[in-house]
């Protein structure tokens, strides 16, 4: 081996792994290949730095992701050059909508090799297109001050481009030449070496906007605050307080955190998306300023009731300079930390109207007493009530797209166990969602996934991971043999051809994928079954899959039930005025 071609590489990249440890990047997964030798090997040497193997780089992608969701820190992705980079996909767009921090990292065939017919050399420059916040093809490696400084400060710019608000993927694109074994023996990492930190601070607002603001509040009464995914943990007792110092009830979403926790909940809303489904009840709910924290919540209830409104003045505020107005109603796009602007914002005197906070709590009661009195037919959504209220103190629970976060909208109600609700809302696929649950259960305990069986069977490859790490995590498979949600939907009435392009159902026996990943099996058929199985499955270490069976065609029939039943009653209670 060429020993100067060693040490240029070799330094050159432990000086670039140096300054992303220092800036906070200590876990990377990695997908095993050749040209990415290099990074994987200086990876590992580092003392500091946890690795993760991961042989399927879609899964790998994703549960990187989760560390990332779950740690709110940037985790590093290293595969080799061709079509692995490509797998990234799908998780980086999820990583740049999702506001996750990844640092990618994409070996390469040097410059002379590409677009020559090279095997495994494709086009990456530029990879990802807009869906990374930053990306640089970085130089073939030097061991001169310049270069090595370069390496370093290229580092600490793509950590700061990850961590600065909106968070998301960063992309390094790594040419390397052969050979590309690196000197470990050459290198010893140090923390004390002047690491070029990234620090980001808090937005504000200036004093005379933030006067103007408290100057048009001081004349709402009806004010309606809205918290979506996103939501920081430390904001959330300032929007409270913020809540109650104006009279203005929250709508939070079940992947604000803000349902569940120690902080105070009489100002939650958290049945509106039932309600909110009848128009009789809609109409005593018009607010007159609407403000917004978080990204927009997953109920459609909720969307088509704001965007029925007009000439009402709606705020949205975020900490970072991103457009996250979906339904085109903002009219003050405000871009500043969501504690500070609630804290600013106290009010010097407040004449609240109380019959607004109270209607909305009254609405909000009822409803959830109707859900529960009406909800009687064992189907997914009595599944996810049962599953909901097993859940043990402080449990994490990663949720599906499609039906299950729905259901979860519908039934988690507030409560005081500290229960995290988490899901890849970035851009509402079904993709990798075993494998970011999976990533989050590395850093949070009591894990676990709730999820249909197509979801389930589109990232079976992800179990893996649970399998080669000893994983502790809990899947709940919704098992209605096929896409449950398309039954809700104008298809459905298409008869001759639903089943094929939308129902798609499967007919697989998950008991062989448990197997196959030595996972712990439970089969729920009946509605007696599924607490023993949860109670059993919590006893055991590792992963478990529990297949509850339901009925698609009974299980829209049953909620669509339940929401008439709640929308007829609600009227009537509207009309008599008992609310």
């Amino acid at each position: 081996m060429n020993d100067e071609h060693q040490q240029q590489f070799t330094q050159y990249l432990a000086a670039f792994i140096e300054e992303l440890v220092g800036n906070g990047v200590d876990e990377v997964v990695i997908s095993p290949g050749s040209r990415s030798t290099p990074l994987a090997l200086l990876f590992a040497h580092h003392p500091e730095v946890k690795t993760y193997i991961n042989v399927d780089e879609r899964s790998a992608a994703f549960f990187a992701l989760g560390i990332a969701k779950a740690k709110q820190k940037p985790v590093a992705l290293l595969c080799s050059s061709g079509t692995a980079g490509a797998n990234y996909y799908p998780a980086i767009i999820e990583a740049r909508y999702g506001k996750v921090p990844l640092i990618v990292l994409t070996a390469d065939r040097p410059h002379e090799l590409r677009e020559v017919g090279a095997p495994q050399a494709i086009h990456q420059i530029d990879l990802y297109g807009k869906h990374v916040k930053w990306a640089t093809d970085m130089a073939l490696p030097e061991n001169t001050p310049s270069m090595i400084g370069y390496a370093r400060s290229s580092a600490s710019r793509g950590v700061g481009h990850a961590i600065g608000e909106p968070k998301g993927p960063v992309h390094f694109n790594f040419p390397f030449r052969e050979p590309l074994i690196p000197d470990l023996k050459a290198v010893t990492y140090s923390s004390d070496t002047g690491v070029k930190r990234v620090l980001h601070g808090e937005r504000s607002l200036s004093s005379d906007i933030t006067q103007e603001l408290k100057e048009i509040l001081s004349n709402k009464e009806k004010g309606l605050i809205i918290c979506g995914p996103g939501v920081k943990r430390e904001s959330m007792n300032s929007i409270v307080s913020f809540s109650e110092q104006y009279g203005f009830p929250i709508i939070a979403d079940p992947l604000s955190q803000m349902r569940s926790g120690t902080h105070k909940k009489e100002q939650i809303i958290d049945t509106y998306d039932t309600f909110l489904k009848s128009a009789e009840v809609k109409e005593t709910l018009h607010p007159d300023i609407v403000i917004r924290f978080g990204a927009m919540p997953v109920s459609k209830s909720l969307m088509l009731f704001l965007k029925g409104l007009s000439d009402v003045p709606y705020w949205i505020v975020s900490p970072g300079e991103e457009w996250q107005d979906p339904i085109a109603k903002g009219t003050e796009i405000i871009y500043c930390d969501e504690g500070l602007f609630c804290n600013g914002l106290t009010p010097s005197r407040r004449v609240m109207s109380e019959g607004w906070n109270h209607h909305w709590k009254n609405v909000n009661h009822s409803t959830k007493e109707l859900l529960l009195k009406g909800h009687q037919s064992w189907d997914e959504g009595m599944a996810v009530s049962q599953f909901i209220d097993f859940l043990p103190e402080k449990a994490n629970v990663f949720v599906s797209n499609s039906m299950p976060i729905r259901d979860i909208d519908t039934f988690f109600f507030r409560n005081d166990r500290s229960v995290g609700i988490y899901a890849n809302r970035g851009a509402n696929g079904i993709d990798g969602v075993v494998s970011t649950a999976l990533g989050m259960s590395t850093y949070l305990d009591s894990m676990y996934l709730l999820i249909g069986d197509l979801a389930f069977y589109h990232d079976l490859n992800g179990l893996l991971a649970g399998r080669k790490y000893n994983l502790n995590m809990t899947v709940v498979v919704l098992n209605n043999n096929g896409g449950g949600i398309f039954s809700y939907l104008p298809q459905a009435d298409e008869g001759e051809h639903f089943e094929d392009l939308f129902g798609t159902p499967m007919d697989l026996d998950f008991s062989n994928a448990a197997k196959l990943y030595n996972a712990g099996y439970f089969k729920v058929e009946k509605e007696e079954d599924f607490g023993s199985a949860l109670m059993e499955a919590n006893h055991i270490n590792g992963l478990k899959i529990i297949e509850v069976l339901t009925n698609r065609e009974e299980n829209v029939t049953n909620h669509r039930k339940l929401w008439n039943f709640v929308s007829r009653e609600m009227t009537k209670k509207i009309e008599g005025e008992n609310l």
